[in-house]
Parts: structure tokens; C-alpha cells; sequence
């Protein structure tokens, strides 16, 4: 007992925990303080609450963020405002090395116009969605690259594993979260002797996500094996914006010839070795061919930007040996540190744009009036929408908000579902047979706003069919939530709507 007690205390995040908790306590002393001073106080405080409501009004934030900022700099004004100076302004995307990240991508991405004409003789619709993830992320679209669906965690960890042993000059990995198990420590062997093969291996985990599954400075421990690893925006115990803006990406690049991506983190959960929340139902991407350039570049650049580094990126692409495959595919990235919210747009085109039908898959369901109101059009035009989200949770007051969501959606004729067999960390679209995206990107606010993310868009791919098999037998094995499911008692009506309200700043 006494040696669990004293791991507790010495643990990372409980210290960071105090120091935060110290830091509130002293800033709620100085305006204590400031009490004494009574009406100067209250004046200088009152204009400032004018000035911070001005910047909210008039930025060009999410209208529901806004709000969620400017009840408590009205109801509260001085704690409301120092929390919003603290915790509400906006990173600098003046930033010099952004805008270096911004260049590379640019200067390291091309797009061939003859696919852009094909798609455009194609479908029009689809045309303007990828012209605009190339116009405004620089991401090109590609054709003839094989991609291959990866309905569960299983089959992603057998298909990683079996790829990465066949890594000859680099292999870059970055993901949210990595957790010491069966499935880490199984890719490690592989990382170590691929480093004494000579093989370039890199590794980027974000600090925050495995702030409770890796060692403090973890990174060094894997430098000694030469694998070149880093901690992405370290988790430091400073009450600052900074802290909102994780890596949630989850990227393996082996060669430049081949690339991973979804929702599956490298932990145990996500291949089923042991039941967190029930089954864990996610999913992946593989590609091979052009497009994994793409995310070459999206590892290299976020690797720069870390490092403060400007490598040549030409040293790392490969001569491809050509594919024949079916349709298009352009990945592509999201990063806080802009103004440009580009998994939100990709996700309302595809929104807008269906013609029969979108399924789709998301842990968590929290979004804005534009987005509810894209997907309450899209039904009551005659669209079969359908999402998916989990019977069990993994974090139930976000899983009440998700709930609060409910009762408009369905009422417009959305159709909802709950995974009866556990949780559902899967992020995909699927649009009338043709479109599809999978990725890292949920449908919160964190996702779409704060985090840097990424996804796969593909149209008329061989595997759309796989990932439409796949999304039909989730939702034979899932519960219709109806409109009588969604009334609750007056208690917890009301935790939903404050929940709601304040759910951009969760």
C-alpha cells in the first residue's frame, strides 16, 4: 500500500496536478486581494471584460465557442476574463517556424492537373472538394495507389507488424498515444533491429496522450536504442492555451512506399487484448503507391517543426514502381495553428454534397450549430444519414454530451445508433458508394478545432465496398436509438444543456 501510495505521489501527472491546482489557488488569492481595492478593481476589471468581449465578438472563432467564452466573462468578469487570457487566445500562427512547416508542405507537394481534369469530367462535387484540400492544406490528390481497409485492430496490428519487418531505409512513426504492451513492445523489437540494420527510424508520441501509458522523457530511453524519438508539446505544469493543441495523429510511413493511418493508437485496447470498454471497434488505412508521399511530408514537416530543422525532404522520396489501381485518394492534415478548418470543411462537403446516403462512425458526437444543422438538412432532404457511436463509453460526461445531441438529430430524421458490443473509436464518412474518409478526426471540438489531425479522402477506391460491408454488419449488431430513448428526467435534461453549453471548451 505504502509503495503504490508513494508511486501515486511521485507519478508525473499528479505532481503536474498540484502545480496546476497551486497555481488557480494563487490566482484566485490575487483577486481576493484586489478586493481590497474595491471600486478601482471593479473598473479596471470592467474594462477589460469590454475589451476581451470585443476579441471574442469580433474574431473569427466558432460562433458556440464564442458563446461558451462569453457567458462567464459576463456572469463572472475577472475570473471569466483572466481564464480567457489564459486559456481562450488563439496560439500565433505568425509563428516562423509554422509558416516554414507551411512552405515545405507547399514546395514538397505537386499536384498532376491531368487527375484533377479526370475527376472533374468525373463528378464535378468531388472535383471541388479536392481542389479545395489542395487550394487551402497543399495536398495533392493521386491516383493508381492501392489502398486496403483495416476493419479492426487486429488486423491493423498484423498488417503493421508484417510491414514494418520489411522496412529498408526508414520507418517514421507518430501517434497520439503508445502504451508499453503487447502491441508496443512486439513493434520496439522490430524498431531496434531495423536500427541495427541501418534503417533511419523515428518516432513522434504526443506528450499529454501518454502523460499515463510511457515514463517520463520516455523518448531518451529509446535513444539508446537509436531510435531518433521526441515527445510532441510537452506537457508542462504552466496554466497556457498551449496545453489544448495535441498531436492526435496516428501515421506509420515505411520507405515512402507505404503508409498506416486511422483512429488505432499503439496500445493494447485497440487490438483487443483486453476488454476496456467492452469491444473495441476501430479501424485503419493502408496505402502503397503516390500518395504515401503525402504523408511523408506531413511526418517531415511536423518532425521540423519539433526540431527547428529544414531537411531535404528529396532524400527521403522513393522511386515507386507503378500500381494499377482503382479510383483517387488524397490525404490530407489539420493543424490548430491556422485558420483553416479543414477537417470540418471536408466533412461538410461531404455532408452537403451526398446524394443517397452517409454512414457514419465517430466516438464522440459534439459539434456545432453548422455542422447539426448540415446533417438535420441532409435528412429531411431525403439523405439516409446514420451515425454510429459507442454503447459504451470511454468518458461518460462526454458521452452525456454526445447524448444532448440526440434528441434534435433524430428529430429531423437523422438516424442514430449506439455499438452494442462496446466502444467505437472508428472516424469515417461514407458517402454514396463512391466517397469515403477515414482518419483521425472525431466529430468534437477538440478534434476539429484544436488538435493537429489527419484522414484519407477516396472516391470510387477498391476498398469503399470493404468499408461499406464492414459499416452494414456494425449496424446490424447496434441499437437504433429512438426519440422515447432520448427523454431523461429534468435534472439530467438540464446537466445536458449546460454540458452542451460549455462543450467548446471541453
Amino acid at each position: 500500500m505504502l509503495k503504490k501510495l508513494l508511486n501515486f505521489v511521485t507519478h508525473r501527472i499528479f505532481i503536474v496536478g498540484v502545480l496546476l491546482v497551486f497555481q488557480l489557488f494563487i490566482l484566485v488569492l490575487a483577486l481576493h486581494k484586489f478586493e481590497e481595492y474595491g471600486l478601482y478593481c471593479y473598473i479596471l476589471f470592467f474594462v477589460l471584460a469590454i475589451l476581451v468581449l470585443l476579441k471574442i465578438i469580433n474574431g473569427n472563432a466558432n460562433p458556440n465557442y464564442k458563446i461558451a467564452w462569453i457567458i462567464p466573462v459576463l456572469t463572472i468578469p475577472i475570473f471569466g476574463t483572466l481564464m480567457y487570457l489564459i486559456f481562450g487566445n488563439k496560439l500565433n500562427n505568425k509563428d516562423k517556424k509554422l509558416i516554414k512547416s507551411k512552405e515545405n508542405i507547399q514546395k514538397n507537394l505537386k499536384q498532376d492537373f491531368k487527375i484533377m481534369a479526370e475527376i472533374e469530367k468525373q463528378n464535378i462535387n468531388f472535383y471541388n472538394q479536392a481542389n479545395y484540400i489542395y487550394r487551402n492544406a497543399y495536398y495533392p490528390i493521386y491516383e493508381n495507389t492501392y489502398t486496403e481497409y483495416l476493419k479492426i485492430g487486429e488486423v491493423y496490428y498484423q498488417r503493421l507488424i508484417e510491414e514494418l519487418k520489411q522496412a529498408e531505409k526508414y520507418i517514421f512513426m507518430q501517434y497520439f498515444i503508445i502504451h508499453e504492451g503487447k502491441f508496443w513492445n512486439e513493434i520496439l523489437e522490430i524498431l531496434k533491429q531495423k536500427v541495427k540494420d541501418g534503417v533511419d527510424v523515428r518516432v513522434v508520441y504526443d506528450d499529454m496522450g501518454c502523460i499515463v501509458t510511457l515514463p517520463n522523457r520516455y523518448y531518451e530511453e529509446l535513444n539508446k536504442y537509436g531510435i531518433k524519438a521526441c515527445s510532441f508539446n510537452k506537457f508542462i505544469p504552466v496554466l497556457t492555451a498551449k496545453l489544448n493543441n495535441r498531436d492526435h495523429r496516428k501515421i506509420t510511413v515505411i520507405d515512402g512506399k507505404v503508409a498506416f493511418t486511422g483512429g488505432i493508437n499503439l496500445a493494447d485496447e485497440y487490438i483487443n487484448e483486453f476488454a476496456k470498454y467492452g469491444h473495441w471497434k476501430d479501424n485503419g488505412i493502408l496505402l502503397k503507391g503516390g500518395a504515401v508521399w503525402s504523408f511523408t511530408v506531413i511526418f517531415l514537416s511536423l518532425w521540423n517543426y519539433i526540431h527547428g530543422k529544414n531537411e531535404n525532404f528529396d532524400y527521403f522520396k522513393p522511386k515507386l514502381e507503378k500500381i494499377k489501381a482503382q479510383g483517387f485518394v488524397q490525404p490530407y492534415d489539420d493543424s490548430p495553428l491556422d485558420d483553416e478548418r479543414v477537417s470540418q470543411t471536408v466533412y461538410l462537403n461531404l455532408i452537403n454534397k451526398a446524394e443517397k446516403y452517409i454512414y457514419i462512425t465517430t466516438p464522440y458526437l459534439i459539434i456545432d450549430d453548422e455542422l447539426e444543422n448540415a446533417l438535420c438538412v441532409a435528412a429531411k432532404s431525403g439523405i439516409d444519414v446514420r451515425i454510429i457511436t459507442p454503447g459504451i463509453p470511454d468518458k461518460k460526461i462526454v458521452n452525456e454530451v454526445t447524448k444532448a445531441y440526440y434528441n434534435n438529430l433524430i428529430e429531423n430524421g437523422v438516424k442514430i445508433y449506439e455499438y452494442s458490443q462496446g466502444f467505437i473509436h472508428a472516424k469515417t464518412f461514407l458517402v454514396d458508394d463512391k466517397i469515403a474518409t477515414v482518419g483521425t478526426v472525431n466529430l468534437d471540438y477538440r478534434s476539429l478545432y484544436l488538435h493537429f489531425e489527419c484522414g484519407v479522402l477516396m472516391y470510387k477506391t477498391d476498398c469503399i465496398k470493404d468499408i461499406k460491408k464492414d459499416l452494414k454488419e456494425v449496424l446490424s449488431i447496434s441499437k437504433q436509438i429512438l426519440i422515447d430513448d432520448t427523454k431523461v428526467g429534468l435534472f439530467r435534461s438540464l446537466k445536458r444543456a449546460i454540458l452542451r453549453l460549455f462543450a467548446p471548451l471541453m
